[in-house]
């Protein structure tokens, strides 16, 4: 399979960054594109929603982001929670922006993956996804609804990377960058206004959800925040959704309800709930 490290420049002056992708890739975006050019038109929130189901049983892969030195990667071919859900939503933009293209899509990529949407080192990567969610709504390509929808305040205190530096091959390899995932971390934990509906109060809420949500599992993992991502999916009345399941490994609408999931999977303790913001 051929690698190509090509240049995909930002049409609002960013610095472009070296890309990480396959012939492969390209040609799954443009297939996307062309098998969704009839529902560009869609609210967002369905539009995300057709996406990941135009995923579906795409296989599951964990550590594609890895790569040294840091660039973006683009892989469609095999996601993780985290890949599916940034895939989609800058899939969805791309296709209803004035000018879809694999270059828009690595473009919209870098922006959602990225503080500020720029690639200097490792710790540019927002890989905590509370930091994920805060600097996506300060870019305004997001909106924590968890609060509106019915969840209560919520304290997170994150540490797990700076306590744990040998699960993380950047981090063994430059120690150097350690501090400021530190500093980062303390941001993190220190603010305020977050909130999650706990997992008892899951079910009642479903109704207040909407397709193409992003639903956030929150965990009771010591120094982590958020386990796992998936993408509301309503049928009826059933509140649902898809994911990239480690378990199936693939890209799967899951049969248990959401209330149900977050019950079943022991280290859960609630939701928090995203909205992706339509774009002019």
């Amino acid at each position: 399979m051929l690698l190509l490290l090509c240049r995909a420049g930002d049409a609002a002056g960013q610095v472009p960054a070296s890309v990480h992708c396959t012939q492969e890739d390209r040609a799954i975006v443009d297939r996307y594109l062309q098998a969704m050019k009839t529902k560009r038109s869609f609210p967002l929130g369905e539009l995300i929603t057709e996406t990941a189901l135009f995923f579906l049983g795409t296989p599951y892969a964990a550590a594609t982001l890895e790569k040294e030195p840091e660039q973006l990667v683009v892989n469609l071919r095999e996601m993780d929670c985290t890949t599916l859900v940034e895939t989609c939503i800058a899939l969805a933009h791309t296709l209803q922006s004035g000018k879809p293209s694999f270059e828009t899509y690595c473009r919209y990529l870098q922006r959602l993956r990225y503080r500020d949407g720029l690639i200097n080192d490792y710790t540019d990567r927002l890989h905590y996804f509370s930091d994920w969610i805060y600097e996506n709504e300060r870019k305004g390509l997001m909106r924590d609804m968890t609060r509106q929808i019915g969840g209560k305040p919520h304290r997170i205190n994150v540490s797990l990377m700076s306590t744990h530096p040998e699960s993380y091959p950047q981090l063994k390899s430059h120690p150097q960058w350690l501090e400021a995932i530190r500093r980062k971390e303390g941001e993190i934990s220190v603010r305020q206004g977050y909130a999650m509906i706990p997992e008892a109060s899951v079910a009642d809420c479903g109704d207040r959800m909407k397709n193409g949500d992003i639903a956030c599992f929150v965990t009771r993992i010591h120094g982590l925040d958020i386990s796992h991502l998936g993408f509301i999916y309503r049928k009826g009345k059933v509140t649902g959704f898809i994911h990239a399941s480690s378990s199936a490994r693939k890209v799967i609408v899951e049969p248990r309800s959401l209330a149900q999931y977050v019950e079943d999977i022991r280290t859960h303790i609630g939701l928090m709930i995203v909205r992706p913001e339509e774009q002019d």
